[in-house]
Order: C-alpha cells, then sequence, then structure tokens
C-alpha cells in the first residue's frame, strides 16, 4: 500500500466518525455521505471512492466502531449486498 493509499484509507474513516457524530447515537450514515464528503468536489467523481468507503465502514466494524445495516438490522460486513448504512454500534 502506498502513502497516499494509506493517507486517503484514513480519510475515509475520519469522515465515516465525524459524519456519525454530527448525526447523533441513533443515526446513520449512506457510504455516498461519506464519499462525498472526502471528495468534496461539486461533481460525480465522489462515485469512485465507493468501494475505499465500504472498505472502511469494514475495518471500522472489524474495530468495534460501527456496524453495517441493512433494512435498520446489523449485518455482517461479507454478508452484506446492494445498499447498506452505517451507524454506531448500539
Amino acid at each position: 500500500m502506498t502513502d497516499d493509499e494509506h493517507d486517503m484509507d484514513r480519510r475515509v474513516e475520519r469522515a465515516i466518525v465525524e459524519l456519525l457524530e454530527q448525526r447523533g447515537p441513533t443515526g446513520t450514515i449512506c457510504p455516498s455521505d461519506a464519499a462525498r464528503a472526502v471528495y468534496a468536489q461539486d461533481d460525480d467523481g465522489w462515485r469512485a471512492l465507493m468501494e475505499p468507503v465500504r472498505q472502511a465502514a469494514r475495518r471500522l466494524v472489524a474495530a468495534g466502531e460501527v456496524e453495517i445495516t441493512q433494512g435498520g438490522q446489523p449485518v455482517e460486513p461479507e454478508q452484506a449486498r446492494g445498499p447498506i448504512r452505517i451507524r454506531r454500534i448500539r
């Protein structure tokens, strides 16, 4: 992993955590929220960050910081298919 990739991983993780802090203890975010926060430009370039955001969410799940949900219920990251939400551990 290059230094740039490592820096991007940390930026994405921070964006997830910061957005969840802003949403409060029961709030959730869509991965696209974090991608847009990191990309911070007005075009569709944030879409390229969707998989890095999902990977960051999986790392944060493994660290015990967040959980991934579908239909409002926690799911194991490797079982998630389709749209997901990210929330703090309850």
